[in-house]
C-alpha cells in the first residue's frame, strides 16, 4: 500500500470512529433523559400515592361527588339491574364500597340538593320544596347560607360545581359562585335542565349559547374532564350533577340497545343511563392516567329514586315507591364510595347515612370544625373501616301532594300522608318493601314517632303546613 492509500484509510478511520462516538455519546444522553423522566414519573407516582403535593407537604384528596338525577335504586348492575347495562359503576363499586342503605335528602330535586349543599335534614333546611322564580330559576338559599363548597374552600380545595343547580335564580344571592364555588358550568333552572339540547348554559355569570344541536351530557363531561385536568396540581372539590336520566327522554343515540324490541322510550331511558356510565367510566380513566387514583375521593348518589314506572326494569329494585314519594323507593340512593388503598374494594355496607352527612363526614376527613352544628354526622369509620356507625332519626318532609312526613328510626320507618293522617309504620329489617302496616300493633312505636315528627321540623313561612297540593 503506497503512502497516499494508507493517509486516506487512516482517515477514513478517524471520521469513523468520530462518528461512533458521537454516536455513543447521544445515545448516552437520550437514554439518560429516558432514565430520568422514568424517574420523574415514578417519582410523582410515588408522592401521588403517599398524599404528598409537589412542596412536600401532606396533600389531601381530592373529592369527586357524581351525583345523578332520577336514577333508580335499582337502575345500577351493582344493585340488581339486569337489563341495563352499566360496567363502568359496577366495576366503582367492585373497587369500592356499596351502600345499600344510604338515603338522599328529599324525594325531588331542589330539596335534596339542599340537603347536601348544607348538612341540613328537610326540617331545618331553607328550601323543602321544587318552587321556581319566573323566567329562569328557583327560589334562593339565604344569602348567609354555608355550604360543603365554602367548607371544602376553607380547607384549601378549589371547588368546581358542572350540571345543575336549582338553589338560587340567575342574580340572586345564591349563585354557585356564591356559595363557595370556584367555578360554575352548567344549568342554573332545574326546570330548564329537562331540556338536554338546550340553547343556552352558563358558565359562571356569563351565559353560554349554543346551536341547540348539542347534547348537555356530553358538554357537562368534557368539562369536567377538563376541570380535572387544570385542577390536579392541587387538592379540589368537584360537585359533578349530572342531568341523566331526568326527562326528557332525550339521546343522541341508542347504544348499545338499537336492536332490543322494547318500547323506543324505554331503550332512550336505558341508552341514557348507560351514558352516563359510559362517563364516569372516562372520569375514572382520566384520573388513573394523572396518576390521582389514590389520592382522590369518588362518591356516586342519586338525588331521589326514580321518576319511571315501567315493568320492564325494576328501577326501584324490591323497594315501594318511587320519585315523589316517601316510601324507600323514593329516597334510597343507589350509592357508591372509591378511594384506593383507603376504602376497602369491593365492600358492602349496610351505614344509614343522607345527604346532610356528606358535610361532616367531609369535615372530618379535611381535619375541621363545622360553625355550625348540622343534622348529620360523620361516615368516615364507615368509609375506611366499614364500621357502622349509629345514625340518630332521618326525617323527610314533601309538600307536592299536601303536607307528607317521614322518618326512620333505627330499623323502623314511619310515614304519615296528611298532616293529620294515621301513622304508618313499617319493620324495615323485616319488610324493606314495606307491605304490612304494623302501627295497630307497636303503639308505643307510633308514639316515639309522633313525638318526633313534632319536634323535627322549624316552621318556614316559604313551607307551610297544609294539606292541599302546593
Amino acid at each position: 500500500m503506497d503512502r497516499q492509500s494508507l493517509r486516506e484509510q487512516l482517515i477514513r478511520r478517524a471520521v469513523h470512529s468520530a462518528v461512533f462516538s458521537m454516536l455513543g455519546l447521544l445515545a448516552f444522553d437520550v437514554m439518560g433523559l429516558v432514565s430520568e423522566a422514568r424517574a420523574n414519573d415514578e417519582s410523582e407516582r410515588k408522592a401521588n400515592a403517599q398524599q404528598v403535593a409537589p412542596d412536600g407537604k401532606p396533600r389531601p384528596p381530592n373529592v369527586v361527588l357524581i351525583l345523578a338525577d332520577d336514577l333508580g335504586y335499582g337502575d345500577l348492575g351493582c344493585f340488581g339491574q339486569k337489563l341495563i347495562r352499566t360496567p363502568h359503576l359496577d366495576r366503582l363499586a367492585a373497587q369500592g364500597m356499596r351502600f345499600t342503605q344510604a338515603y338522599a335528602g328529599a324525594t325531588v330535586c331542589a330539596p335534596s340538593r339542599c340537603c347536601l349543599m348544607t348538612g341540613l335534614h328537610g326540617g331545618h333546611a331553607s328550601i323543602r320544596g321544587n318552587q321556581e322564580v319566573k323566567p329562569e330559576g328557583q327560589i334562593p338559599m339565604p344569602a348567609d347560607t354555608f355550604t360543603i363548597a365554602h367548607l371544602m374552600k376553607r380547607a384549601g380545595y378549589d371547588t368546581g360545581l358542572i350540571g345543575k343547580w336549582g338553589l338560587g335564580h340567575p342574580g340572586s344571592n345564591s349563585t354557585p359562585d356564591k356559595m363557595g364555588f370556584d367555578y360554575f358550568f352548567g344549568y342554573n333552572c332545574q326546570r330548564m335542565a329537562h331540556e338536554h339540547y338546550p340553547p343556552t348554559l352558563w358558565r359562571n355569570q356569563e351565559v353560554v349559547q349554543l346551536d341547540g344541536k348539542s347534547y348537555s351530557h356530553d358538554l357537562l363531561t368534557e368539562e369536567a374532564l377538563q376541570f380535572i385536568r387544570d385542577h390536579r396540581q392541587r387538592p379540589f372539590f368537584l360537585d359533578l350533577s349530572y342531568t341523566l336520566p331526568h326527562q326528557k327522554l332525550q339521546v343522541p343515540d341508542l347504544a348499545p340497545y338499537e336492536a332490543e324490541t322494547w318500547d323506543s322510550n324505554l331503550k332512550t331511558l336505558a341508552a341514557m343511563i348507560t351514558r352516563l356510565d359510559r362517563d364516569v367510566g372516562r372520569l375514572m380513566s382520566l384520573l388513573g392516567e394523572l396518576n390521582l387514583d389514590t389520592q382522590t375521593l369518588v362518591i356516586f348518589a342519586s338525588d331521589n329514586g326514580a321518576a319511571y314506572n315501567d315493568s320492564l326494569f325494576a328501577h326501584s329494585g324490591d323497594l315501594r315507591g318511587r320519585k315523589r314519594d316517601l316510601y324507600e323507593g323514593g329516597i334510597r340512593s343507589p350509592s357508591i364510595a372509591r378511594w384506593p388503598d383507603h376504602i376497602p374494594a369491593g365492600d358492602t355496607s349496610t351505614q344509614v347515612w343522607t345527604f346532610w352527612d356528606v358535610m361532616p363526614t367531609l369535615a372530618a376527613l379535611t381535619g375541621q370544625v363545622l360553625p355550625t352544628k348540622g343534622d348529620g354526622i360523620s361516615i368516615l369509620p364507615a368509609l375506611l373501616q366499614n364500621q357502622v356507625v349509629e345514625h340518630p332519626p332521618l326525617y323527610f318532609e314533601f309538600h307536592e301532594r299536601g303536607f307528607q312526613q317521614a322518618a326512620r328510626i333505627k330499623n323502623w320507618k314511619g310515614i304519615r300522608q296528611s298532616s293529620k293522617g294515621p301513622l304508618e309504620l313499617y319493620d324495615l329489617e323485616r319488610d324493606v318493601a314495606e307491605t304490612t302496616n304494623v302501627a295497630a300493633t307497636h303503639p308505643e312505636v307510633v308514639a316515639e314517632f309522633e313525638a318526633y315528627f313534632r319536634e323535627a321540623r322549624v316552621e318556614n313561612p316559604l313551607w307551610p303546613i297544609k294539606d292541599k297540593a302546593r
